[in-house]
């Protein structure tokens, strides 16, 4: 492992002490935004890594680099009785997350200034790391991952990520530009911020880079700026760059984060009618060639944002669409728990009252999806599943309690084709992540 470059990380360390980020106030809370919550929800990470439905109490939780501790609240709040140790190389973002987790009543927490490499000193392992917008401002990406990698539980998950060359480009522009004009020779401070600020502000409207860095003086506070005109040891990367650091560092690729944006087969038009180049490559082609395609095609992605663990360290379960009829029978339905709000309640109460259909996807309209479940559906899946998991085969009686006969012929529903209509609703849900199905 290589020794980070003191100077470098002074650097950093003084650009995050003088404006610790995010300067957001402590106030601020994600409980009401269940998209995030739901991306910090250690349910979401280990059903979509591990195949494995989770209870977050007494998990260890690490989020290295903190900065002002809005993430650590994010993950306290997504994982009931989880622990999360938060660590930073700013002393001054360090404080500011400690009065944050305490104005929200989060006070199991801890909190420590050091860099990210000497994460070892902690003495402590941990079942899920959250190293959010850090790798790309170290020395060195491989370092910071075996360090992070000495501290992750033998079944652990690790999310990292690292700004995209193509999605961040013209945020790299900028401060190519800048660093040019000898901005960053030193760690910029208000001086440099007045004349990024100054700069923009005197352009014409139809300069390129003003114009897709979408440039708003009313809404570009300094901490904006620094983040990302001025950003100290900002860089980008490719997809083929990450999973090199990640075999360097013997990690294995689990899943992107947001996988859904990362889905090839999502940047055509018809992906069950592929052209038949597509349709004989992709099937074959590996997830950083897959990754790497939808990056150069359509750069939609800020950061190359994943999930990756120790090698060889994951379940083999088989995907839910190749259980047979006995798997089926066996396995257990869980609600995501970032749906069990009062609002979702209230709505899906509401929804069967009138027999409306009810929109699940509104309350997690960030997964990109529409999902509409009949009201009859609804009254036999997500009553129950509000209140504690269900077998499989206790939803299919309840399915035929509240519909038991055919409206065409008036007869009986057998068991067996309630079995298949309560299976094809389940199979559906389970490919939004609304509800995770687990077998014996």
């Amino acid at each position: 492992m290589s020794v980070p470059d003191p100077e470098f990380l002074e650097r950093i360390r003084r650009q995050f002490d003088h404006c610790p980020y995010p300067n957001i106030p402590v106030e601020k809370s994600y409980k009401d935004q269940p998209d995030t919550l739901y991306l910090h929800s250690l349910t979401t990470a280990f059903y979509r890594c591990h195949g494995r439905v989770i209870n977050t109490e007494g998990k260890l939780i690490l989020d290295a680099g903190c900065g002002t501790g809005l993430k650590a609240l994010a993950l306290a709040q997504a994982n009931p009785g989880a622990k999360v140790i938060s660590v930073d190389i700013s002393a001054e973002s360090v404080e500011f997350a400690q009065k944050r987790l305490e104005y929200h009543g989060v006070t199991n927490g801890q909190f420590h200034v050091m860099p990210l490499e000497e994460l070892a000193q902690l003495g402590m392992t941990f079942d899920y790391i959250n190293c959010d917008e850090v790798l790309y401002l170290l020395d060195s990406q491989v370092t910071g991952l075996q360090a992070l990698k000495a501290v992750l539980k033998p079944g652990g998950i690790l999310r990292v990520n690292l700004h995209s060359t193509y999605g961040r480009s013209t945020m790299l522009r900028s401060q190519t530009a800048f660093k040019r004009m000898g901005l960053m020779d030193s760690n910029p401070e208000e001086t440099e911020i007045g004349i990024v600020r100054d700069t923009f502000n005197a352009m014409r409207d139809n300069i390129l880079l003003k114009q897709v860095s979408g440039w708003n003086e009313k809404d570009c506070p300094d901490e904006s700026i620094l983040a990302n005109h001025l950003l100290v040891g900002d860089r980008g990367f490719s997809v083929p760059e990450m999973f090199s650091f990640l075999n360097t560092s013997d990690l294995e690729f689990f899943s992107m984060v947001e996988w859904r944006k990362w889905d090839i087969y999502n940047l055509f038009k018809e992906p069950e009618n592929l052209p038949v180049f597509w349709a004989m490559t992709l099937p074959e082609a590996s997830d950083e060639d897959q990754l790497a395609l939808v990056e150069l095609f359509h750069p939609i992605n800020r950061l190359i944002d994943l999930w990756c663990g120790h090698p060889r360290s994951r379940p083999d379960p088989r995907p839910v669409s190749e259980w047979t009829d006995e798997i089926w029978q066996g396995a257990t339905a869980y609600l995501h728990p970032q749906f069990k709000t009062e609002p979702f309640r209230e709505h899906l109460y509401h929804c069967i009252k009138i027999l409306n259909p009810f929109e699940i996807s509104r309350f997690m309209p960030g997964l990109g999806l529409s999902t509409l479940v009949d009201a009859t559906m609804s009254a036999a899946l997500f009553v129950p599943l509000l209140e504690q998991p269900q077998t499989v085969l206790e939803l299919v009686n309840r399915w035929q309690t509240l519909h038991p006969v055919d409206p065409e012929t008036l007869e009986p529903v057998p068991f067996d084709a309630a079995f298949v209509i309560v299976q094809a609703a389940l199979r559906n849900l389970e490919a939004g992540t609304y509800i995770l199905l687990d077998c014996p």
